[in-house]
């Protein structure tokens, strides 16, 4: 069994999903026309009021994933999975550190602003990393909701105490007295617990044997791997074992930050679930809600293994399957473009091999942000000649490019990544989303 079409009537008011052998149909024949991708949804172009059954959508919020189930009495009638995007932090990170360089060179380019805070602005203010999240969250939900007709909305969030999931004993008062209670600063209070010495060498701060011993707090987990400046990921080391190749692979420092990676426990997707939990309840005030340890329950009951669409399915309300479809929907968010207007290298071969300035200066900067080679644009689903691979140009290199597919596999029939266009078929252009459908073997398998 495959996946339902969505279908919407000529006067623009949703119908019950259809199987795809009739979509085809309506659309070969012309009684239809296709007006959505996310989902895939056709408008019928005759008069049709339809009979609707009472359906139910599940929706198993979160923050890497979002399972998506649509259901009616005991059938599965659509599965899908979409997949959020992780980067935005680290590229807002990256603007800000070539805008601060730029500042540092006093190029004349965008002076520091103090006066267009947006926290200072709005209430309920988040940073745009999480925001884009609960964003797509939310927009996905009201997606699903304008295809389908009336439908009885679930959805499962979650509810974390970060303090009791670091101290399970906790009560009363101590939920008033954190790490910091009695210190000024988290460097005070690191060392304080550290007893000023360094956890490496156990050498104490100040003078030591003669010799002057600097202390410093140190991340455990980087910044860079998604630590945070939470005290539990600090420790005092001294400057002498503060160093790069104590970093590196072999290093003691390196040896602490993969013995705490295996223990230690991130807080930021529990802090993110209470976050989007409040936003659903005022976005979605008539939906049903639940939890995931309700969730479990019903789908052990059900025999259904542990995934994002199949916990969907569970938090719709059904109690008995008789149809299933075999394939999920994957959909994933492209970048559609870079923003930032500088590079940190600009220019190729504009040194020789000592280091010092060559007299090329009519050296071409890197090509970057390539959107058009040879009639195909960036993120067209494509198909390779004389074979059944499809995917998504995601980059250029010349007359070549490089094809992936929803899950970001390279397709290719050569041994290297890029393809030559020659040997590409167009099939259609995208925006910034891409869907395909994979079997749930497959999706094990991955």
């Amino acid at each position: 069994m495959q996946n339902r079409v969505f279908v919407i009537n000529k006067h623009g008011e949703a119908l019950m999903p259809c199987k795809p052998r009739t979509a085809r149909k309506l659309l070969q024949s012309g009684k239809a026309k296709p007006i959505k991708k996310e989902p895939f949804t056709i408008q019928l172009l005759y008069g049709a009021s339809g009979y609707k059954q009472p359906i139910n959508l599940g929706v198993d919020s979160g923050q890497r994933h979002i399972g998506l189930a649509v259901t009616s009495q005991d059938k599965v009638l659509f599965q899908s999975e979409v997949e959020l995007r992780q980067d935005v932090k680290k590229l807002l990170e990256r603007r800000k550190t070539y805008r601060q360089g730029r500042r540092n060179r006093k190029t004349r380019y965008r002076p520091m602003r103090f006066l267009n805070r947006i926290k200072s602005r709005k209430n309920n203010w988040l940073p745009p990393s999480v925001q884009s999240k609960v964003n797509h969250n939310i927009n996905w939900i009201k997606r699903m909701l304008t295809v389908l007709p009336n439908p009885e909305l679930h959805i499962e969030v979650g509810k974390f105490d970060m303090q009791k999931m670091k101290d399970p004993a906790i009560k009363g008062e101590g939920y008033q007295k954190g790490d910091l209670y009695g210190y000024q600063t988290v460097k005070q209070y690191v060392l304080a617990r550290d007893q000023y010495k360094c956890q490496v060498c156990k050498k104490k701060g100040g003078k030591y044997k003669g010799k002057i011993v600097k202390l410093k707090i140190h991340h455990i987990i980087y910044r860079s791997q998604g630590g945070t400046n939470a005290p539990a990921n600090l420790i005092t080391v001294c400057a002498d074992c503060h160093t790069y190749q104590n970093h590196q692979p072999g290093g003691i420092l390196y040896a602490w930050y993969q013995k705490k990676k295996k223990v230690t426990k991130p807080l930021k997707g529990a802090t993110f679930m209470n976050i989007l939990r409040r936003r659903l309840w005022n976005a979605f005030p008539d939906a049903k809600f639940q939890y995931g340890a309700q969730t479990t329950l019903q789908r052990a009951n059900l025999g259904l293994a542990k995934s994002h669409y199949n916990d969907a399915v569970t938090i719709s309300g059904i109690e008995h399957i008789s149809e299933k479809p075999t394939s999920i929907v994957m959909f994933k968010q492209f970048r559609k473009k870079k923003r930032f207007l500088h590079e940190a290298t600009a220019r190729k071969g504009c040194k020789d091999k000592e280091g010092h300035r060559n007299k090329n200066v009519t050296s071409k900067r890197n090509a970057k942000n390539t959107k058009e080679a040879n009639g195909f644009w960036l993120n067209d689903y494509v198909r390779i000649k004389n074979s059944k691979l499809k995917g998504y140009i995601s980059g250029f290199t010349g007359s070549s490019c490089y094809i992936k597919d929803c899950l970001g596999n390279y397709l290719t029939l050569n041994t290297y990544k890029q393809t030559n266009l020659s040997n590409v078929e167009f099939i259609n252009h995208r925006n910034n989303w891409c869907n395909t459908s994979i079997s749930e073997q497959r999706y094990v398998m991955e």
